[in-house]
């Protein structure tokens, strides 16, 4: 295990992710937010990266292995929470570098062409013909699951800006998943930080209590207003599973990132406040800055330090305040 960078709130460690979680200590991070690599949607150009396997079943058995690990390194009260998104069989690696530009060598060319041969006949022999939406998220919640993971909600990350795509015999992509699981029936929940602000009935002035099983008060007179259907708070509503949150662009290098209100609302949710948050697939670092926004410590697992690179001038740069080169 490399150490890449360290402060008083940042870890990074530069590996591959089930190496590196191999020697951290049991119940080292507090909450782990992470996006890994997609199947079969970009090549990183780096040796032992995830999402090139040829088949979703290598896939998720690879998914499988790695949070089978970090369920140790997680505190027996923490939660996890996992972004990832689906791909169509028949789809392809990408082939970019870091910089995002797409491969011109012809050695890249010809090692996009082998995985895309192997890829295909991995599908049908799991009778995925192309064209079939493979089910990718799915099919690691339900290997987790069936891992002692307790899988606690599927919220979708909706896109009101989503990138528009090509096709024209299917409905255009606009969500992907976020699953939150936990190791224990019991565990770190708050959603006081994440609700939503409420909207009083009609005909009903200033704010709103709750009295008993099935009535709300009004704040301001103490009087009855009506039935209440459900469970009622005074600092907001559940903000539900269905998340709106917009894309962002990032001026850095690295071009798959989540928007940080993302990762931020599951560290305020799942992560108890001055815990420590982990992201096996640092990347440029957007975990890192949610935790850095919300007070939490931050541990970073990568196996580009390209992306650290990157990650310390942009994302986690306030915590870097001495960085150089990297090391």
């Amino acid at each position: 295990m490399s150490v890449y960078y360290s402060d008083d709130q940042v870890t990074l460690y530069h590996g591959d992710a089930l190496a590196v979680a191999r020697e951290l200590p049991d119940g080292a991070a507090d909450c782990i937010v992470t996006s890994p690599p997609y199947f079969g949607l970009r090549d990183y150009g780096v040796e032992g990266q995830y999402g090139l396997e040829y088949s979703p079943a290598e896939y998720v058995e690879r998914m499988r292995a790695l949070f089978a690990e970090l369920r140790r390194v997680l505190a027996d009260d923490g939660t996890l929470w996992l972004n990832i998104g689906d791909s169509y069989a028949g789809s392809g690696y990408g082939n970019h570098d870091i910089n995002g530009d797409k491969w011109k060598a012809d050695a890249g060319l010809d090692r996009r062409r082998d995985r895309q041969q192997k890829m295909k006949k991995a599908l049908l022999a799991e009778n995925i013909p192309p064209k079939n939406l493979v089910g990718v998220p799915w099919r690691v919640a339900f290997a987790l699951q069936d891992d002692g993971w307790i899988l606690r909600n599927a919220v979708i990350w909706q896109k009101p800006n989503a990138m528009p795509e090509s096709v024209t015999d299917r409905l255009s992509s606009r969500y992907e998943f976020v699953f939150l699981f936990s190791k224990s029936r019991r565990y770190w929940f708050d959603l006081d930080p994440i609700r939503e602000p409420l909207v009083a009935p009609p005909n009903v002035k200033g704010g709103l209590f709750k009295r008993g099983n099935d009535s709300y008060v009004s704040q301001a007179t103490g009087t009855r207003q009506g039935n209440w259907d459900g469970t009622y708070n005074e600092h907001g509503r559940n903000p539900g599973d269905v998340w709106s949150i917009p894309t962002q662009k990032f001026p850095g290098a690295h071009f798959a990132v989540f928007p940080p209100e993302l990762p931020q609302r599951c560290i305020l949710a799942g992560c108890k406040p001055g815990g420590t948050v982990l992201d096996p697939f640092s990347g440029s670092g957007t975990t890192g800055l949610a935790a850095q926004r919300t007070g939490r410590k931050y541990i970073g697992i990568d196996i580009n330090p390209a992306y650290h690179d990157l990650a310390l001038k942009t994302r986690l740069r306030d915590a870097a305040l001495d960085f150089g080169d990297g090391a």
